[in-house]
């Protein structure tokens, strides 16, 4: 028999922590008859969320709960409850009820009919999102499957299970604001989908505005991508040849037919060479800031899956 850790961030969810509670407790115990063990992280709600935490754990020893000095985010706060786990999975799935607990043992079967899949992610059946957020989560899939080279199939969601190995691995990357999601593809490529039933919010609304989805996509890519580095470098090579070529053209155009404008072709020479030249440092530059963002997110040069030694 496996022991299994489910790992909630809580921020403000008075409404549904009991009731997330019951449904997760009945699923393993009258459907998957495995062992479980909940970690609740409390990312500084404002509301009684953890109280009722304190209530569960009372009630329930496999109920852990943490609660962190502020509000740092869902990703710190998956983090943090990686670092309590002890079971040899770990589900990982939000606190509103969108992610339904009766469709946690569709994960479960998949990952023990495919033992050599390392990472199961939820794929939503129909998403109880508007038109605007839906478009938001194409874009998203669409850059970091660019970003990541990872399959633009495969879809990314916070609804998942992981062997314990995937998240140890997880936890010795030292990165400044990870996105779990993120680092699963750049742990592993042994990730699969499985479509899951996809809820709608039955209280409050999504603590992720427009704003934070916009910020995170952008800080995605700054992250994880040079791209916008080699945009610019890339520029700068080509103006700086570009200005290469014009400064040729028009000094051989002024040595066989001369200027009509006095100085106007130093001008030119002059400002093509000199932007050329300036922009050319640019993508240098931006080359270095490629290497030292590679070397600053310290990532593992690889992930041991199993091992017989």
């Amino acid at each position: 028999m496996s022991l299994y850790s489910v790992v909630v961030p809580v921020f403000n969810s008075e409404h549904t922590l009991r009731e997330l509670y019951q449904r997760i407790r009945a699923v393993f115990e009258d459907t998957i008859h495995e062992e479980f063990e909940l970690i609740l992280v409390d990312d500084s709600s404002r509301d009684q969320s953890y109280r009722i935490m304190k209530e569960l754990r009372s009630e329930d020893p496999r109920v852990r709960i943490v609660q962190m000095a502020k509000n740092f985010g869902q990703h710190p706060a998956l983090l943090c409850g990686f670092s309590f786990v002890r079971g040899d999975f770990v589900i990982t799935m939000d606190d509103d009820l969108q992610h339904p607990p009766e469709e946690i043992p569709k994960l479960v079967r998949a990952i023990q009919e495919n033992p050599e899949v390392d990472v199961i992610i939820a794929k939503y059946q129909n998403r109880h999102h508007n038109l605007i957020r839906k478009l938001g989560t194409r874009i998203s899939v669409y850059a970091t499957s660019k970003m990541l080279k990872k399959d633009p199939n495969l879809e990314i969601t916070s609804f998942r299970l992981m062997r314990r190995f995937i998240v140890d691995a997880i936890l010795g990357m030292d990165v400044h604001l990870p996105q779990i999601g993120n680092l699963l593809v750049q742990t592993s490529n042994r990730i699969i989908n499985v479509e899951v039933r996809h809820d709608a919010r039955k209280y409050g609304k999504s603590g992720y505005s427009y704003r934070r989805l916009a910020h995170d996509l952008f800080y995605d890519i700054i992250s994880n991508s040079a791209f916008p580095l080699i945009v610019v470098r890339n520029i700068g090579i080509i103006s700086f040849l570009v200005s290469v070529v014009l400064g040729l053209f028009y000094l051989i155009k002024f040595l066989c037919c001369g200027s009509p404008v006095e100085g106007w072709t130093t001008l030119v020479l002059l400002i093509s060479g000199y932007s050329g030249l300036l922009l050319l440092s640019v993508g240098i530059v931006g080359q270095y800031l490629i290497n030292i963002l590679e070397e600053a997110r310290k990532m593992p040069n690889y992930t041991i899956r199993d091992k017989d030694v």
